[in-house]
């Protein structure tokens, strides 16, 4: 969430920047209650002191006090208990409306009103020309014996799938090819210095995160998304993870960091699960858009000077990896419409489908600044022991996505499928699947 004296001061700003997001906020009533709250915790503060007061000078008095400081103490108690009421009932309605407004997009953001305002930053590879009649990853697959659906929706319902064979040990050669990159300190060491940036070296730590959080925490993250997206367990207060960094984000909740032992660099693996409500069409067929995938993400904690150019080395490792792949691709800088709630900047890459001659989305680099640790209360103990909240970032490593743009890009006319060079060490050398 924002901070609320960054509101007081910037209301106008803050109204602004949140409908080019598309977000309606009230931050009449907003600021309304924040006014009641702080008058209501004053009156708190002074009542508490009074009965503290009142309360020691009844103790100096030994076994005889007063009756009237004893029916004083009486009245204090019982206004304290009704002002505490009214605190409580309004912080619950403040809070409510403060999360509801979004984080402030970076000035670079581009202002649109939908994903096709996204501007395209870059576009890197060459797209294949084939010369045969190519097809899709799902035809290919389906004939291949590499997934399943039927069987699938007869165990756990649409959406679902079976990936079997080959399919199955080319997804593993990405997570260990991922992990080989991200855990390789000096190619970090070479992405900092290739992209001009002023950070640690330091590489991610592998990190297998639950895949469930519970109500407080996963709201925290400004990731639950009840209605469209996320799933709830029947008989507990557990929600599963949409993705790997809702679970990695309040890895410190509550908790402080020391300023030397930042950047704190994560890269997660989970399943995860998404209602993914209102898709349909080409999203639907093979494994482009399930209920249930794969996904390895990355996360970071800094300080708030550095966390920008964490974003930067974040895209800098997801391009590493396409051009590894040799997968075409491009580069979209998001507009306030799509970069979500509680981003201040976004990025997604794209891979280039053939099937659909379209580029889709195979990974995000989220900055969120400091909007997620102030409800986490993640903070960081500056060298000179001032404290601050930390900035975190997240970003995708690898999904399934991936694969889908390999199928189809490295297809042949036999129908089989070459396999990135990079892969074939994960594969037992094989050149083709």
């Amino acid at each position: 969430m924002l901070d609320i004296q960054f509101i007081r001061e910037n209301k106008d700003t803050v109204a602004e920047k949140s409908r080019q997001k598309g977000y309606k906020v009230d931050l009449n009533t907003l600021l309304e209650r924040d006014a009641q709250r702080l008058d209501l915790l004053q009156t708190v503060e002074d009542l508490r002191r009074q009965r503290n007061e009142n309360t020691q000078i009844i103790k100096q008095a030994g076994g005889k006090p007063d009756q009237e400081l004893i029916d004083r103490g009486k009245q204090i108690k019982v206004e304290l208990a009704k002002r505490e009421d009214m605190l409580r009932e309004t912080e619950v309605e403040w809070l409510d409306l403060l999360k509801k407004v979004p984080n402030m997009p970076l000035d670079d953001v581009p202002v649109g009103s939908s994903e096709d305002e996204n501007v395209v930053l870059r576009e890197v590879g060459e797209k294949p020309a084939f010369d045969f009649e190519h097809k899709n990853h799902a035809q290919i697959a389906e004939a291949k014996d590499w997934i399943d659906k039927e069987r699938a929706a007869k165990v756990a319902g649409s959406r679902f799938v079976y990936l079997k064979g080959d399919l199955v040990l080319l997804e593993f050669a990405l997570w260990q090819f991922a992990l080989h990159v991200l855990t390789d300190e000096k190619l970090i060491s070479q992405l900092v210095s290739e992209n001009n940036l002023n950070l640690s070296t330091k590489p991610f730590v592998p990190v297998l995160p639950p895949a469930v959080a519970k109500t407080e925490v996963y709201d925290a993250t400004g990731r639950l998304n009840k209605e469209e997206q996320t799933y709830k367990l029947a008989e507990d207060d557990l929600w599963l993870n949409a993705s790997a960094e809702h679970t990695m984000a309040p890895m410190y909740m509550n908790e402080v960091v020391e300023e030397k032992d930042l950047p704190l660099r994560f890269v997660g693996y989970t399943t995860a699960f998404r209602r993914e409500a209102g898709t349909y069409g080409k999203d639907t067929e093979g494994i482009f858009r399930l209920h249930q995938f794969n996904k390895m993400e990355m996360e970071t904690f800094s300080t708030a000077e550095s966390s920008l150019q964490e974003h930067f080395l974040m895209v800098a490792v997801q391009e590493h990896l396409m051009q590894q792949l040799k997968l075409p691709y491009r580069v979209l800088n998001k507009c306030t419409a799509d970069i979500g709630g509680p981003n201040a900047r976004g990025v997604d890459i794209d891979v280039w489908l053939p099937s659909q001659n379209v580029y889709r989305e195979t990974h995000t680099a989220d900055l969120i600044t400091d909007y997620q640790t102030r409800r986490m209360n993640t903070r960081v103990r500056r060298a000179d022991g001032t404290m601050e909240y930390s900035h975190t970032n997240d970003a995708t490593a690898f999904s399934e996505r991936p694969l889908v743009g390999i199928i189809e890009n490295f297809q042949t006319k036999d129908g089989d499928v070459l396999i990135p060079e990079v892969l074939q060490p994960y594969m037992q050398g094989k050149e083709i699947i």
